[in-house]
């Protein structure tokens, strides 16, 4: 079991004859992930090798689902181009759009969010790492070597803390691990993550990495306290930032005592949440949760 992607995906890569779109498609079929096609209007009908495997390029998401039943995409096109992108892949129907692409206008994001969640597709980002489960399926760019399957489930704002949890955790392994992404508007939320997390049999404990800025996490903590019956165990990043600075994310922006990182923690170990101080703490927490539940 997982949640959002399996081994039973059937994945297009919006933007797969570009450079990363190329580089990244080549690292989700090492790691096993089931890509049946790209999509460029301009090179419809070719096929490009990567190493031992052709992957046809279609003309369409509509095209290519049409073809191969794909119900995934990954979006690696341009920030001007990506609402059409992922409107694109709304109406051909398919299941998750996965958009990886950085710096989209806010204003984009609002609008095909909105397009997607009333057609029934689901988005995780924009600027995001994706999503991964460990011996499956990987659709996006998080590093598939770096742990392997267990029964962790992750959810994070971050890329970068993402792999480092992984990596500190990879002796335990992970169901599946989610990056949302740090935009003001993204389309999977921790409280999503959350609820699958909470559903899925294979996920025996939840690992949530926020950031400062607005209140998902305060959200959140809510969330685990009234619906969330596996232990959960956090990572806020962000306490030495500079009060009023906008840190990395363009999320992460804090106005007076709202969304600051000790706020969060407060929220969150009120609901009996397990927050550590540092990355390599939080995954002590979570190691010596996992032998206290044995």
């Amino acid at each position: 079991m997982a949640i959002y992607l399996t081994q039973e995906s059937k994945v297009l890569v919006q933007g797969m004859t570009g450079a990363e779109g190329m580089k990244h498609t080549r690292r989700m079929l090492q790691a096993g992930t089931n890509v049946v096609g790209g999509v460029n209007p301009r090179k419809a009908g070719r096929t490009v090798d990567f190493d031992d495997r052709a992957v046809p390029v279609f003309g369409s998401v509509r095209e290519g689902i049409e073809a191969t039943g794909a119900d995934v995409t990954v979006v690696f096109v341009p920030p001007a181009f990506a609402k059409a992108a992922v409107i694109e892949a709304a109406d051909a129907g398919i299941g998750l759009a996965v958009v990886i692409t950085e710096g989209i206008p806010v204003h984009d994001a609002v609008a095909f969010h909105a397009y997607a969640r009333a057609r029934g597709t689901r988005i995780i980002g924009p600027n995001c790492p994706g999503l991964i489960t460990p011996g499956q399926s990987n659709a996006g760019i998080i590093p598939a070597d770096i742990t392997k399957p267990g029964r962790i489930g992750l959810v994070s704002k971050s890329g970068t803390l993402t792999y480092q949890l992984m990596y500190e955790l990879r002796d335990i392994g992970f169901s599946t691990c989610v990056g949302i992404g740090g935009d003001p508007v993204i389309g999977t939320t921790h409280i999503d993550c959350l609820a699958a997390f909470q559903d899925d049999p294979d996920t025996d404990l939840i690992v949530l990495i926020g950031e400062i800025g607005g209140d998902a996490e305060e959200r959140a903590a809510a969330y685990v306290r009234d619906h969330v019956t596996k232990p959960v165990v956090a990572y806020i990043a962000g306490f030495t930032a500079p009060e009023g600075k906008t840190m990395g994310h363009a999320g992460a922006i804090v106005s007076g005592s709202s969304g600051t990182a000790q706020a969060k923690k407060e929220a969150l170990e009120a609901a009996g949440v397990a927050v550590g101080s540092t990355p390599t703490e939080t995954a002590r927490l979570v190691l010596a949760r996992l032998d206290s539940e044995r």
